[in-house]
């Protein structure tokens, strides 16, 4: 018999060390893993798969919820199934993650890129318009941390021109909008399982589609462009290679693990939003004598409490406060730099300024915010904010 070599795994992190997130284990994530090994059945669309799309449908009132790999695929998938062509013309916000432009460029688009509010980085609805050529295709607005854009505003405009919208919902999940979640208002809407977000799967996500008419399309581009799913369900009588597509579809572990999440999401959702409000109630004295902005609530909203983030008067008090919370053995992040001041497509960009996304760039700060954080961690972390900013 080989030697048995034992791997041993260590760390230099401190033992106080505080992380900006640390993925939450509901309970029976384990179990369900168990279960879905034991089924015989393990490279997706298995009962776990299933569960999961039909608890989206039914509690979101989505026509038809396929898991992705992850958020970003969801997004591809998106690009995908509205047929975009080089030269087609497709509206996002600057300030957001590379997955939602990439996902178009991907097919060739060009990015127009959107500035944010005034007061928050979600895309400003008002200036949308002038933005709207006729090559525009898409709008695709970004729900950041949760909050929404205005989509009264910003579906009456894509009526009148007659654009397509999806919703990047990657932060979203739980959250809504006029009473309604958000991720069903676009034609489509991707939502990430990050280990990050609140419900996670470690890598996941999912495509929500709300227009009906793209839901036959959409399950062929999740099984690489053949007729399968509709094969096992005894609906063809040939398995073939039909359109184009990919390997969209995630693991049965993976949708096992979100199961449980799934299962746990109020409980999810009541600690985090605790942790937030004892966050803002915390640092309100502070933010009102003006040592940082708070991101405001938006009208009609019900957030999801997935960010917790201070505005800095500017970017060299944002480095010093971070490089004074990881003295503190505390990571807190910034994000993002802004996609029009990247490396890739600053060359690409039209040369607009877009002072309020360069701002959030520069200022932003995301606290720790997960399941696990202690009580005593989180007064840690508020406490090193308050000797910063009173010393």
């Amino acid at each position: 018999m080989e030697n048995q070599k034992t791997i041993m795994i260590t760390s230099d992190l401190p033992p106080d060390f505080i992380p900006f997130n640390r993925p939450h284990l509901a309970g029976p994530e384990l179990e369900y893993i168990r279960q879905a090994a034991a089924s015989g059945k393990l490279s997706g669309n298995g009962m776990f798969t299933q569960r999961c799309q039909q608890f989206f449908e039914q509690d979101y009132g989505i026509p038809k919820v396929l898991l992705t790999t992850s958020g970003t695929d969801a997004l591809e998938m998106a690009a995908l199934l509205l047929n975009l062509q080089p030269g087609d013309e497709v509206i996002v916000p600057s300030y957001t993650f590379t997955s939602t432009a990439n996902a178009f460029v991907l097919r060739g688009a060009r990015i127009v890129f959107a500035d944010s509010l005034s007061d928050h980085p979600n895309l400003d609805v008002a200036r949308l318009e002038a933005l709207i050529t006729p090559r525009t295709r898409v709008i695709v607005p970004v729900h950041y941390g949760g909050q929404p854009c205005n989509m009264v505003a910003l579906l009456s405009l894509a009526r009148q021109y007659k654009l397509w919208v999806v919703e990047d919902a990657a932060q979203a999940i739980e959250a809504r909008f006029l009473n309604r979640p958000l991720g069903t208002f676009g034609h489509l809407a991707a939502f990430s399982f990050h280990e990050t977000k609140n419900l996670s799967a470690g890598e996941g996500g999912m495509l929500a589609i709300n227009d009906a008419d793209l839901a036959t399309r959409a399950e062929i581009i999740w099984e690489k462009g053949t007729n399968r799913a509709a094969f096992a369900r005894g609906e063809s009588a040939r398995y073939e290679w039909v359109d184009i597509g990919s390997s969209f579809l995630p693991s049965e572990l993976n949708a096992a693990y979100l199961w449980a999440q799934v299962e746990a999401r109020t409980i999810i959702q009541q600690q985090r939003q605790q942790l937030w409000e004892t966050y803002a109630k915390a640092l309100a004295p502070l933010a009102a004598a003006g040592a940082f902005g708070l991101l405001p609530a938006l009208p009609d909203s019900q957030p999801n409490w997935h960010i917790f983030a201070l505005l800095c008067n500017s970017q060299t008090e944002r480095d010093d406060l971070l490089a004074h919370l990881r003295e503190q053995h505390i990571l807190a992040v910034f994000h993002y730099l802004p996609l029009h001041r990247s490396p890739y497509y600053t060359p690409r960009h039209d040369g607009r300024p877009l002072p309020h996304a360069d701002r959030f760039g520069q200022t932003l700060v995301r606290l720790p915010l997960y399941h696990e954080l202690q009580p005593e961690q989180q007064e840690r972390i508020i406490e090193a904010i308050r000797t910063f900013y009173e010393a």
